[in-house]
C-alpha cells in the first residue's frame, strides 16, 4: 500500500473535510448558547455537527425522480391500488431546523406499469432529507410519482411529530400532524379516495 492509500489517522473513515468557516460558525453558536467550544467534550463537535448535517441534508445531492426511471410492464394485468404504508422517515423543519419524525403512506393506481416498491420509500427519503415543511414534503412526493409514473391516481398521507413543537415553544409532546395529497382518481372519485384511505388505516 502506498502512502496515498493509507487512511488519514485524523479521519480514518474518509469523511468529508469541513471548511474552517463552517466549524467557526458552529463554535459561535455553542458559545452563544452559553458553553465553551474549546473544552474537551466540545473541541471536535463542530466537525461532527457539520458532517451530521451533510447526512441530514443529503437529499439536496440527488434527484428523487431518478428512482422512478426503471419500471416493470409485466404485471399480469394488475390494475388495482399499489400501497406502501408505515414508511418511517426523518426530516428537519426549515423554520427552526428541529427534527421531524414520522411515517408515510404512499399509494398509486398504475396505468400500465409499476415500479419497485423500495423506490417509493427512496422518493420519500430524497425529499425528506432536506429542510422541509410537512405540507410541501407531502406535495413533492405525490407530484414526483404523478409526473414520472403517470398513474391513474396518487395518494400520499404523512403523519409526523415536530421537534419545534415538542421540544420548544408550546412544548407539547405526543401531538401528531397529518397531511395528505390526492391526485387523479383519488381526488376526483370519492369511492376511490375512501378505499385508499381505508387501506392506509385512516
Amino acid at each position: 500500500m502506498s502512502c496515498l492509500d493509507e487512511p488519514d489517522p485524523e479521519n480514518p473513515l474518509g469523511k468529508p473535510d469541513v471548511p474552517e468557516n463552517v466549524q467557526e460558525a458552529i463554535r459561535t453558536l455553542i458559545a452563544w448558547a452559553g458553553d465553551d467550544p474549546t473544552r474537551e467534550g466540545l473541541i471536535d463537535t463542530p466537525k461532527r455537527v457539520a458532517r451530521a448535517w451533510l447526512e441530514y441534508c443529503q437529499g439536496y445531492q440527488e434527484d428523487p425522480a431518478i428512482h422512478l426511471h426503471r419500471v416493470f410492464e409485466e404485471v399480469g394485468g394488475y390494475n388495482e391500488v399499489v400501497l406502501l404504508k408505515d414508511i418511517p422517515f426523518q426530516s428537519h423543519c426549515e423554520h427552526h431546523m428541529a427534527p421531524i419524525q414520522g411515517k408515510a403512506a404512499i399509494a398509486y393506481l398504475p396505468r400500465d406499469h409499476v415500479v419497485g416498491i423500495s423506490k417509493l420509500a427512496r422518493v420519500l427519503h430524497g425529499f425528506a432529507r432536506r429542510l422541509q415543511i410537512q405540507e410541501r414534503l407531502t406535495a413533492e412526493v405525490a407530484q414526483c410519482i404523478w409526473d414520472h409514473l403517470k398513474p391513474h391516481g396518487v395518494a400520499v398521507v404523512i403523519e409526523a411529530q415536530h421537534g419545534c413543537m415538542t421540544g420548544r415553544g408550546v412544548r407539547t409532546p405526543g401531538v401528531g400532524m397529518i397531511t395528505s395529497r390526492m391526485m387523479g382518481t383519488f381526488l376526483d372519485d370519492e369511492r376511490s379516495r375512501k378505499e385508499v384511505l381505508s387501506l392506509m388505516g385512516y
